[in-house]
């Protein structure tokens, strides 16, 4: 089932007009009290990794859940709910949907061939359970008719797409996602924090510098350079063989940094822990490689990208046929009510 719209796809807008910074945004919310977010006159951007957000919507909420047709919209209306509940919570002042362009990128495959080639079907798409697939082009119909602001480029991944926008934002940033792999974009001194999902929306985990030094002993805008002597068999990447997590941890507090390491390693230096020097040696070539795959890209090529909150749908009487056609009922206009111009409140 695919709704005929007109194509509102383009993520490219006028520049965004930034607030100061991430503190001061939270201060005015505080001192808003409950007053309707719009009228926060400072806010954070908030980026949302939307493939790890309806995966989960579409694993916590039944198939059963369907379109008057049959269609299943369980990750659709689960995902509506979700950014509403997040708007409602956080109070953004700008919010964009970044995408998966190519979910396994050239670059990083042919730096390492195993990365995510276990995820792969014989076409090369993802594999992807039929009755998420057919939301997954929904998904995109449904923000583009709210007016939601959505970036995504060729060639990257929704991580490079974050980045990149976090690189560029000069207030404060909120990445919501489920996958600890942008725990790397974490920065206290720019105001950029992951709002972790792994244990539902309704228990968001805040992840900051000491949230991170925290969970695995290191220093807090290190997790990329733990990330690669580490590995993660989720995604394909080896890390260095008998290098477990605690090792790794070790070795970056010992030396700081990855460049550091290395250029120690090959300037036979000591420091390093018993039995792991050959180990690092033996991986060498693959610590070459490593950190271009590990790290997310901060230079992707994206137009500018307006999410300035309340989104204006471009059609709102397209939206609601839309809706209808889906049967979205009140997850629509919860949204609705959150997020867009006119929306209830």
């Amino acid at each position: 089932m695919a709704p005929i719209m007109p194509d509102v796809t383009d993520p490219s807008a006028r520049h965004a007009r930034h607030a100061r910074h991430a503190r001061q945004g939270r201060q005015a919310q505080d001192a808003a009290g409950r007053r309707a977010w719009q009228d926060c006159g400072v806010g954070s951007l908030m980026l949302l990794d939307t493939a790890s957000l309806y995966y989960r919507a579409f694993y916590g909420m039944p198939e059963t859940v369907t379109a008057p047709d049959g269609t299943p919209v369980n990750a659709i209306r689960g995902l509506l709910d979700a950014i509403a509940r997040l708007v409602r919570d956080v109070r953004p002042r700008e919010l964009v949907a970044c995408g998966d362009a190519d979910w396994r990128p050239q670059f990083r495959v042919d730096a390492i061939g195993s990365y995510k080639a276990h995820r792969a079907e014989p076409d090369g798409t993802e594999q992807t359970p039929p009755a998420l697939a057919v939301q997954i082009p929904l998904i995109t119909q449904v923000l583009a008719a709210s007016g939601i602001a959505m970036a995504e480029h060729p060639g990257y991944e929704a991580d490079d797409v974050i980045a990149t926008l976090a690189a560029r934002s000069r207030t404060g940033v909120d990445v919501v996602t489920g996958d600890r792999d942008l725990f790397q974009l974490v920065d206290d001194e720019r105001g950029v924090r992951v709002l972790y999902t792994i244990r539902g929306l309704g228990r968001l985990e805040a992840v900051d510098e000491a949230a991170v030094s925290s969970k695995y002993d290191i220093p807090g805008k290190a997790y990329a350079d733990f990330a690669v002597l580490r590995g993660d068999p989720s995604d394909g990447l080896p890390g260095v063989p008998g290098i477990g997590e605690k090792t790794a941890a070790a070795l970056i507090r010992a030396f700081g940094s990855l460049t550091a390491l290395i250029s120690a390693l090959d300037l036979g230096h000591g420091g390093f822990p018993p039995g792991t020097r050959k180990k690092l040696e033996a991986a060498r070539g693959y610590l070459d490689v490593a950190p271009d795959v590990v790290k997310a890209a901060t230079d992707v090529p994206l137009p500018d990208v307006d999410g300035t909150l309340p989104a204006r749908p471009p059609d709102p009487d397209l939206l609601a046929e839309i809706g209808a056609a889906l049967g979205l009922g009140s997850s629509l206009t919860r949204f609705r009510a959150a997020v867009t111009e006119g929306g209830i409140p």
